[in-house]
């Protein structure tokens, strides 16, 4: 008997330890998430706000109770683990942290806000070391749905959409010819608008699978074809909608298509396309309701690692001095003087001559907080032609003030315009062709100049900002844009070019109105 009371109270006094040294580092880690999340405030918030504001994240506001849930889940095996500081997490930490510092400098939020993530998530990993964090691998990579992603993919499936759409008319032989994300039918001109790309549905679904193939599933090859098949039948059924849509307005009227697609499309659509998945792949479901998501005990018997020399305190320096480090850097960089002229002017072109700008559709590209920005008109002092020109200006770029960006440059997806499709460019330049209402369409050219660069190319945009940035080099940035409607069967490309001629070198007029020529 006395020897029964004895062992119950061995395993009580073991079990009350652990949860004291569980209650100590989950402390600690606790201080240490409030540090990074307050001196990355402004990242934390603007995610928040873009999940709330933004109808395609969305999803992400319950990613959060997601994460508990399934860290609750796990929560009894756990516990058959010992947390312990492991200092090579803090190698997680600074990859986390020299990524944001990119990002900064890049002026990518989706970088920054990737880096806030996986400092988190480094922070986890260091306080209570390797193995636990082994049992929450899952949940670990979970919070990487919590970074707002996908609005790149916006024109690819725009893209996808309208092939499928062609192909599906082409089966059910009603005449059709396409022009970009434009659709033409005896009936009517429909556009595959962004809104209609269904993007934010692959993402929701995305996130969807990776839970669901956790959960229900424990075989990976199961795993994998779940997945394959949560990302293929939202864009599918995508397709099939927006062909839906053209099909009706055939056979009865656009309004009444219309009004069938405003009501079929939301939540019913999403909700048809979830139990769709979910009616396929629950046959093969292989987790039972009552099996473990991961096994204590084993993962405590693989415990080799060793307790971190760091005590607590100095491990959450450690952290304190990565994450705050790059945040000084960025603000040093960020506060070196880069003048611009307080006024500029359009240029004099040979041959052409300014007139008042009267647009058959109004167009304005958008260049959020720059110094300077400039619209003017051309004509062609012999043949009359007539040719846009934008000067768009920046001392630096910092957050909301990027010169590239999505909504940025010649397409404001705010308006009633949208994009058609991508251009062939002169060298340095990039091409896109924009339709409006009507339709008019409208051809333009963009020009980036930073430091010794003219560039057309978005991705070389962010990388030499970064650049000067990070090294303290130039930060002054130009954008030129030459655009013309087109008019009847001409080529707007025709008079673009010869305006281009005539201009002189871009890089030239770009110095000269960022003041560095």
């Amino acid at each position: 008997m006395t020897e029964a009371v004895f062992h119950g109270r061995g395993q009580s006094t073991t079990k009350m330890m652990g949860t004291s040294k569980w209650l100590v580092h989950l402390r600690w880690l606790a201080i240490t998430a409030a540090v990074i999340v307050a001196i990355f405030w402004r990242d934390a918030w603007a995610m928040l706000t873009t999940w709330w504001n933004i109808s395609t994240y969305n999803h992400c506001l319950i990613v959060i109770p997601i994460l508990y849930w399934l860290v609750t889940q796990r929560k009894e095996e756990l516990n058959k683990i010992d947390p312990k500081a492991w200092a090579p997490g803090l190698l997680w930490v600074a990859i986390a942290s020299f990524g944001w510092l990119l990002g900064e400098a890049a002026g990518i939020s989706f970088a920054r806000q990737l880096g806030l993530v996986m400092m988190l998530q480094g922070a986890v990993v260091t306080l209570l070391g390797p193995v636990v964090a082994r049992g929450l691998i899952f949940p670990l990579l979970y919070s990487f749905f919590l970074v707002p992603f996908g609005e790149e993919f916006v024109p690819f499936l725009q893209t996808i959409t309208a092939k499928m759409s062609m192909t599906f008319l082409g089966w059910t032989d009603i005449p059709a010819y396409i022009d970009g994300i434009f659709i033409s039918t005896p009936t009517g001109y429909f556009e595959v608008a962004e809104a209609c790309s269904g993007v934010k549905f692959l993402i929701a679904m995305i996130a969807y699978g990776a839970l669901v193939s956790n959960v229900c599933f424990q075989s990976w090859n199961r795993r994998v074809l779940f997945m394959l098949f949560a990302v293929a039948v939202p864009i599918l059924a995508n397709g099939i909608r927006a062909f839906g849509t053209i099909y009706i307005a055939h056979h009865t009227t656009t309004d009444f298509a219309s009004g069938f697609d405003h009501i079929f499309y939301g939540w019913f659509f999403f909700a048809f396309v979830l139990i769709l998945v979910m009616a396929a792949g629950w046959p093969f479901f292989d987790r039972k309701i009552d099996d473990r998501m991961i096994d204590g005990q084993k993962l405590a018997e693989l415990d080799n690692s060793k307790n971190s020399r760091l005590s607590f305190r100095n491990t959450v320096v450690a952290i304190g001095a990565l994450v705050f480090v790059p945040f000084i850097w960025s603000s040093m960089v960020s506060a070196q003087n880069s003048p611009v002229p307080n006024q500029i002017y359009l240029p004099q072109v040979a041959g052409w001559e300014q007139v008042e700008y009267r647009p058959s559709f109004e167009w304005a590209p958008r260049f959020d907080g720059a110094s300077h920005q400039l619209l003017g008109r051309y004509k062609n002092e012999s043949s009359g032609e007539l040719v846009d020109l934008v000067v768009a200006v920046y001392d630096r770029q910092e957050d909301g003030r990027e010169i590239v960006g999505y909504g940025q440059g010649a397409f404001n997806p705010e308006t009633k315009w949208s994009w058609t499709r991508d251009l062939e460019a002169p060298a340095g330049a990039s091409g896109q062709q924009l339709t409006a209402p009507g339709p008019v369409v409208r051809d333009a050219y963009t020009f980036y100049r930073l430091g010794e660069k003219l560039t057309g190319s978005a991705a070389i945009v962010k990388l030499e900002t970064m650049k000067a940035k990070l090294l303290g080099g130039r930060q002054q940035a130009a954008a030129i844009i030459v655009s013309a409607e087109k008019i009847g069967d001409g080529n707007p490309q025709n008079r673009m070019k010869a305006f281009l001629k005539d201009l002189g070198p871009v890089d030239n007029l770009a110095d000269q109105m960022t003041g560095l020529r």
